[in-house]
């Protein structure tokens, strides 16, 4: 069905359109959560490809390094340059050092580095397994008594899991060396002043959330590419919408999943 007809169906039949809309939406949701279940067990109970798992781990966490570094600095870096023009409206310069730390941490340091994740690792996991569904590769496995939930999601869901907030306690630190790179070579500020401020205000439970966050994201970022890859469908063409759905799934749940996680970790807090 074209998109022109698909648009003249809809105009026809609404309720019934909105229904199988409906219907289907709830049917993939079902599909996701079963698929997580799945995979997670998978995951965590033996036997494990250790193999599998350890190239997820130079996959996902050694050569996302760059891409999270490069993007932890620049945005440390222009997050102090804002709140520095900001402050100076109400004469609250000093108080940037700890608002780009506390930013840094909590809020853009997990959530930058789940995004380049995204749109680096979720789409290239998507593509991987789409191909292999493609070429039947995932059926032969099963003829030679391997279960695919082991061998393919199962690593890539734990190296998610435990590699983003490894990557993000880089992004971190990176990202509020940029800000104190900025405040120091180009608004004058100093240096031990800057830092000590940072370490006086930052708390465990700022850096703690924002790992927390991160193992939650990394999740969603596997699963995404995992799902949408297993489930690919019409060859080539497929596994291009499953790479597209992944990443854009992926940035959803991920922002998603930051304000639900922030409003629960604010209320505990209390």
């Amino acid at each position: 069905m074209t998109a022109a007809e698909a648009a003249r169906q809809v105009a026809r039949h609404p309720i019934q359109s909105l229904g199988r809309s409906t219907l289907s939406a709830v049917r993939m949701v079902g599909g996701v959560g079963v698929f997580a279940v799945r995979g997670t067990i998978a995951a965590l109970t033996p036997p494990w490809f250790v193999s599998q798992l350890l190239r997820q781990f130079v996959a996902i966490g050694f050569f996302s390094l760059p891409v999270v570094g490069l993007t932890a600095i620049f945005t440390g870096s222009a997050l102090a340059l804002n709140i520095y023009t900001g402050g100076g409206r109400f004469n609250a310069e000093q108080v940037m050092p700890q608002i780009v730390a506390l930013g840094i941490t909590r809020e853009l340091g997990p959530v930058l580095a789940a995004l380049m994740l995204a749109g680096r690792v979720s789409a290239a996991i998507a593509a991987e397994i789409g191909a292999m569904r493609a070429t039947e590769q995932i059926d032969a496995m099963r003829t030679l008594s391997t279960d695919p939930f082991r061998y393919l999601v199962g690593p890539r869901l734990l190296a998610g899991v435990l590699m983003l907030p490894l990557l993000t306690a880089v992004a971190d630190t990176i990202g509020v060396a940029g800000g104190w790179l900025v405040a120091t070579r180009v608004l004058d500020f100093s240096s031990a002043v800057y830092i000590r401020n940072t370490v006086d205000f930052l708390q465990g439970w700022d850096i703690l959330s924002g790992l927390i966050k991160a193992a939650v994201f990394g999740f969603i970022v596997a699963l995404m590419g995992c799902y949408h890859g297993y489930n690919a469908k019409g060859g080539a063409r497929g596994v291009g919408r499953a790479t597209t759905h992944a990443v854009v799934s992926s940035a959803i749940l991920i922002f998603a999943s930051d304000y639900l996680l922030t409003t629960f970790f604010t209320h505990a807090a209390k």
